[in-house]
């Protein structure tokens, strides 16, 4: 599977737009993690816990919109984004999305 945040992939061509394709996940965190980010947001600085907790989730609804994409019988999804929102405190959701494509070869 091909991913693209672009329209066109090089050395390819789109031979047929299946649709849009997403994935989405809501996380959070551990209630002892919370704490320790409180912490850390009254001193500065990086809170790792939600750094981490924002990756673990955006290759999550990654590999969410990839299962959609090859339901739909998909080889590429291009013009991939992500959206981002605060579900309530300390909890998040990813949304990934993006055209469904079959690429072939130039």
């Amino acid at each position: 599977m091909i991913i693209a945040t672009t329209e066109n992939v090089p050395g390819y061509k789109v031979a047929k737009v299946l649709g849009v394709c997403s994935g989405s996940i809501v996380r959070a965190k551990h209630i002892g993690k919370d704490v320790i980010a409180a912490l850390r947001n009254i001193v500065g600085g990086e809170v790792k816990e939600y750094s981490e907790m924002l990756e673990e989730a955006r290759k999550m609804a990654i590999e969410r919109m990839v299962e959609n994409a090859k339901k739909m019988g998909a080889n590429g999804i291009v013009g991939v984004r992500f959206m981002t929102s605060s579900i309530a405190a300390g909890m998040a959701e990813i949304f990934a999305y993006g055209t469904a494509v079959i690429l072939q070869k130039e």
